[in-house]
């Protein structure tokens, strides 16, 4: 039973979600609308559609006399939609709310309604991509990785086409001393098949291992991409070269070309004048290896994409973030978990996220500012800044800065405090004003919020992520 308590919490979110719309209401609504949202839930994992509520902060009660006889609007819905969605009724003090609690669609099975396989897009309800249909239809499918990049191989053509030395290398096992050992532990590893006509070799074995990408057709335009720039912008292209081998064997090479791109910094330490790379190599590191294992095999004619430039870098993949980039930090969850688990084996990667963890706690060291992580068109990206200092830093660095540095502090059991703020800025003590600035902007953009249990003084407040 939905209670006014679970609607008031609902209310509080900071923005609609895949899983949450709000509807005003107040004296009717379409049914053929009605229908449509729910097919359109049900197709991105259901949710909750709430009339009697504006559809904007502070979102309202404002009652609604809407579908009064929950019963049979049920009843007319599952007839409408061939499904079942529960309808209740929930008496706020403020107004009566009207509840439609949608499912989400079966594995494999994409909803319809007069033809049309629907989806939100803002405020609108439009028809599922091509694509996005197609991923649908295909779940239970064994995914790209388990498909083959080629088959009817004897075991000699698959020595000569995987780096099976680096394989056993990267493990710390011995090399068997017969082809046929070599052959059935990656067998056992599920990296190639035994089947009637030979051996076949599949993407996952193909993508880690290939001792040249190009010698298969379904991998080769995987391979990741380096580009460096002479300036700040894209206009003048000084380099654009793609690596050629599996992304286990060729990690290391891959992680060595980019940081020789990487511009040199001049600073003094310990008044000696010295030169640095703009950015570190566990930064370098970290992110290039969650760029290839979190991308989306499944489209097409597209890699992951290092584009150095005099001041940054930015690393992309193909495929819109599993996780909220504004989670990044504390989540986690593998697009590719077989592969996320192999490279973690060897040695590429962190397990868990915590690579992203060392990422923010390189760029708190170093006093970097903080990388932006962005959700755009078909891809993911992470731009790092090189050093820049506080006055440098823009509004929204300093911003982002603040919300990482309390995601952070929440993630290792502590709290943000003015003071450690300023330790991550290193500021001295007379700028605890401008660091308190940037708190309250923070907290406005309802990025972080005062943690319940701390003292009632602004001297001593601490403050935790809003999600917390």
């Amino acid at each position: 039973m939905i209670t006014s308590e679970q609607i008031d919490l609902w209310r509080s979110v900071k923005s609609e979600n895949q899983h949450l719309e709000f509807k005003e209401a107040k004296n009717q609504y379409d049914s053929r609308k009605l229908h449509r949202y729910c097919v359109a839930l049900a197709n991105e994992g259901g949710g909750f559609l709430v009339l009697g509520i504006q559809d904007k902060p502070p979102r309202a009660v404002v009652g609604s006399t809407a579908f009064a006889d929950v019963v049979a609007t049920a009843s007319k819905i599952f007839q409408a939609v061939g499904f079942r969605v529960d309808v209740e009724e929930v008496c706020h003090p403020d107004g009566r709310v009207v509840v439609f609690q949608i499912p989400s669609r079966p594995r494999g099975t994409a909803y319809h309604y007069e033809g049309s396989y629907l989806m939100r897009s803002g405020e609108e309800l439009v028809p599922m991509s091509e694509d996005q249909l197609r991923k649908i239809f295909s779940e239970g499918q064994p995914g790209w990785l388990e498909g083959v990049a080629t088959k009817g191989l004897s075991g000699q053509d698959v020595v000569q086409l995987l780096d099976t030395q680096s394989y056993f290398d990267l493990l710390n096992l011995p090399y068997p001393s017969e082809q046929k050992g070599v052959l059935e532990r990656l067998t056992t590893e599920k990296l190639i098949e035994s089947l009637d006509d030979g051996y076949a070799i599949l993407n996952i074995g193909a993508i880690l291992l290939a001792k040249s990408l190009a010698d298969f057709d379904t991998v080769k335009r995987k391979a990741a991409r380096v580009v460096v720039y002479a300036g700040e912008s894209k206009l003048n292209t000084l380099s654009d070269i793609s690596g050629d081998k599996g992304y286990a064997v060729g990690f290391q090479g891959l992680v060595t070309y980019v940081m020789g791109k990487l511009p040199q910094n001049e600073v003094i330490e310990d008044a000696l004048r010295k030169s640095v790379k703009l950015l570190p190599d566990v930064v370098i590191r970290e992110l290039l290896a969650n760029a290839l294992i979190h991308q989306d095999f499944e489209i097409g004619g597209v890699s992951p994409v290092v584009e150095v430039y005099t001041d940054r870098v930015e690393i992309s993949n193909p495929g819109l973030p599993v996780v909220p980039v504004e989670r990044f930090i504390d989540g986690y969850q593998s697009r590719n978990e077989r592969l996320a688990d192999l490279m973690r084996r060897f040695g590429i990667c962190e397990e868990k996220s915590s690579g992203i963890d060392r990422v923010i706690e390189t760029a708190e060291l170093l006093q970097l500012p903080a990388p932006d992580f962005l959700s755009e068109h078909q891809r993911t990206v992470v731009v790092i800044y090189g050093a820049r200092d506080f006055k440098g830093m823009d509004r929204a660095d300093r911003v982002r800065a603040c919300y990482q540095h309390c995601v952070l502090q929440y993630v290792l059991r502590k709290k943000m405090t003015n003071q450690s703020l300023r330790l991550r800025f290193g500021l001295s003590e007379r700028s605890g004003n401008a660091v308190s600035q940037i708190i309250s902007a923070a907290v406005e953009q309802e990025l972080i919020k005062l943690d319940p249990g701390a003292p009632d003084s602004r001297k001593y407040a601490r403050y935790i992520p809003n999600w917390a």
